[in-house]
């Protein structure tokens, strides 16, 4: 399973641009890597695009994938027509989503990861599609969150999240600041962070706290 995006893969098969965006959390995505030209991205942020843009709102409300010219129709603003002018001629969205959970809360819902590709020669071919498809599921899969965090892990995470110092979770849970100290440790070592502040904030992209 991967670590990390082939850059140079991306380019080959997508020498236009691509933008990928992996486990959307409430607001930013765990990981993002954007190849779309920066002249295109200049223009797209400052007209305000991402809430019209019919590539992104595809995204979000589905899974699999589909070409550009198969939104053309939903473009209402006109915004895939000006990416021409970019050389963003033809393209294709990637999105996928963990399995729903029995409960159908939000949260049972999964994160979803999703992928924005261009060429500015022809369509992509499905075997184009596929290869790009599993880029996306691979490095999903690597981001995925640890199911071995214990609950006593999560409660301290979810506590020093809160703002409360280790002698104030010790004292309110009844154990030491050193027991208090090896959960934190090792809900750290579990979520790969760097520190506690990392693992909070890992711990909450993941929706475990």
């Amino acid at each position: 399973m991967m670590d990390f995006i082939d850059v140079e893969a991306l380019r080959e098969r997508a020498p236009a641009g691509y933008h990928i965006a992996l486990r959307m959390g409430f607001v930013f995505p765990a990981e993002e890597h954007n190849g779309m030209p920066q002249e295109w991205v200049r223009h797209y942020t400052s007209r305000g695009f991402m809430m019209q843009d019919p590539v992104l709102r595809w995204a979000y409300g589905e899974t699999g994938h589909t070409r550009w010219s198969a939104l053309q129709s939903q473009d209402t603003y006109g915004i895939l027509d000006q990416a021409r002018g970019f050389g963003l001629t033809y393209g294709v969205a990637i999105s996928l989503r963990d399995p729903v959970r029995a409960s159908g809360s939000s949260e049972a819902q999964g994160n979803r990861s999703f992928g924005s590709f261009a060429r500015g020669d022809r369509e992509f071919e499905a075997d184009e599609i596929a290869y790009l498809h599993d880029i996306i599921a691979e490095r999903h899969a690597a981001l995925s969150p640890p199911t071995n965090l214990t609950e006593a892990e999560l409660e301290a995470l979810r506590m020093a999240r809160g703002g409360m110092l280790l002698k104030e979770i010790a004292h309110q849970l009844g154990v030491s600041e050193g027991a208090i100290k090896q959960r934190l440790k090792s809900a750290k070592v579990k979520l790969d962070a760097r520190n506690s502040t990392h693992a909070i904030a890992k711990a909450t992209q993941f929706g475990l706290i």
